[in-house]
């Protein structure tokens, strides 16, 4: 599943090498969600690691990343993860920046980025 959102960079991590074969880095974004301000961690991996070395804590970005969740199982017991794999980071200083237009961007981006939605919304007109 694909996404994206725009929010305030709010923390930037270094680069941690997990194995000989993967590395990660993570960072926050702020995103303004009504009278209150979300914090939520994305996570780049490998090639991706560097397309964030661009950007300063507080600057105006556009992510856009998968949504994934895995089961993990360990002595009987299933824990759940879900990670926000961004794919692409990418300034949103020519986008319009304030909490009315983001609220709206980020509830209609779901639908109009699956194409599963689309077809639906399509089998849905009268004509």
């Amino acid at each position: 599943m694909s996404f994206d959102v725009q929010g305030r960079l709010h923390e930037i991590f270094d680069e941690i090498q997990v194995s000989d074969k993967f590395r990660k880095r993570e960072f926050v974004l702020e995103i303004p969600d009504g009278s209150f301000t979300q914090h939520v961690k994305f996570q780049l991996t490998q090639d991706k690691c560097s397309v964030i070395d661009q950007f300063k804590i507080g600057d105006e970005v556009k992510v856009n990343f998968n949504l994934s969740g895995k089961p993990f199982t360990k002595n009987g017991t299933t824990m759940y993860f879900t990670n926000l794999q961004a794919w692409r980071v990418e300034s949103a200083g020519a986008a319009p920046v304030n909490n009315g237009g983001n609220n709206s961007n980020r509830a209609q981006q779901p639908a109009t980025s699956s194409p599963f939605l689309n077809e639906e919304i399509d089998n849905d007109l009268p004509f």
